[in-house]
């Protein structure tokens, strides 16, 4: 089933308008606030007055990074690069602030590289990937969204066809962005709404095609296996396709997410991570722990249920809103 939609020629989202910066930095700022009060509120605590990094120091500072969920490498990482006096002059704090930036920067092992562009007049697909619950559809549908306000032609997939519900709200999604919904059964194999999808869009000349995937299967099918399926449909289909893997994280899972990064980056050449729901939890450290472990760049983060409540990631901007300041 495909339903009605926008235009457009840009091949991915525009950062906002300068103008729009300030509002974008606040809602950033606003989302951080859990996180801020765990991780910076108690390094303040910690670290208060104390200019040097003793044995008792370090381990009230591990404790810190620990209940942040940075992961065991990122705070293993942190706490060696501080003995060894990394991270600039001043207090603890600050080097401790200096450091998170720097591994957001300059991750532990190089960066996937981006697949090519679509060929003139074939559709740039994006893959929504991730467990059950992380927010793939809602990302989807905020993405798609932020497509159709820049003016392109946008379709999305349901191919998340086990989940019940998944169907219905990615239509949802689907409407209030104005643009097309490739739908099957229930159930329905995820790579014939993949391959119906891609189809659809050359026809209708859709620009760009985000295929909201299954998170969890109801069968003895490994989920990886079926996920890789659907990417090797869209490959023969579409040259470099697909040209974006995205993988949906649950902020408030901590250390669950860094699982996820592994198992879904290892299977799936995942491009970029999309952090959800930052905005409810108290473990926003494992969005640094996540790049810098995995080298996968963190594209966008989620800080509320509105379509402009998912934003491009800066790292700049997310280090200063993490640490209470009032802009970059």
């Amino acid at each position: 089933m495909v339903l009605g939609f926008g235009k457009g020629n840009e091949e991915s989202p525009a950062p906002l308008p300068e103008g729009e910066r300030r509002g974008w930095f606040e809602r950033l700022r606003s989302g951080l606030a859990k996180t801020r009060e765990s991780l910076v509120g108690r390094l303040e605590r910690v670290l208060a007055g104390r200019g040097g990094l003793d044995a008792g120091v370090a381990e009230e500072l591990e404790e810190v990074l620990y209940a942040a969920d940075l992961g065991p490498f990122t705070v293993e990482g942190i706490l060696e690069r501080l003995r060894k006096g990394e991270g600039g002059e001043g207090r603890p704090a600050h080097r401790v602030r200096v450091l998170l930036r720097a591994m957001l920067e300059h991750p532990a092992v190089p960066p996937p590289s981006r697949p090519a562009d679509p060929p003139p007049g074939e559709p740039r697909v994006i893959l929504l990937v991730g467990v059950n619950g992380a927010g793939k559809t809602t990302t989807a549908g905020k993405l798609a969204a932020r497509y159709a306000r820049e003016g392109r032609r946008v379709m999305l997939a349901a191919a998340d066809t086990f989940r019940a519900g998944a169907g219905e709200q990615i239509a949802v999604w689907a409407e209030r962005a104005g643009c097309s919904l490739v739908r099957l059964q229930e159930g329905a194999d995820p790579s014939a709404v993949v391959f119906d999808a891609i189809q659809a869009a050359r026809a209708r000349g859709a620009e760009v095609l985000l295929a909201d995937t299954a998170g969890r299967l109801h069968t003895k099918k490994n989920l990886m296996e079926e996920l890789k399926k659907v990417r090797r449909v869209a490959g023969r289909l579409v040259p470099g396709a697909p040209h974006e893997v995205l993988l949906a994280l649950d902020a408030t899972t901590g250390q669950n997410a860094l699982a996820q990064v592994r198992e879904f980056g290892a299977a799936l050449g995942v491009t970029g991570l999309v952090l959800t729901k930052l905005d409810g939890s108290a473990k926003g450290g494992v969005v640094v722990g996540a790049a810098h472990e995995s080298g996968i760049p963190v594209r966008y983060v989620g800080v509320g249920e509105g379509a402009e409540d998912l934003l491009d990631f800066d790292p700049d901007a997310f280090i200063a809103a993490l640490f209470g300041e009032r802009g970059v």
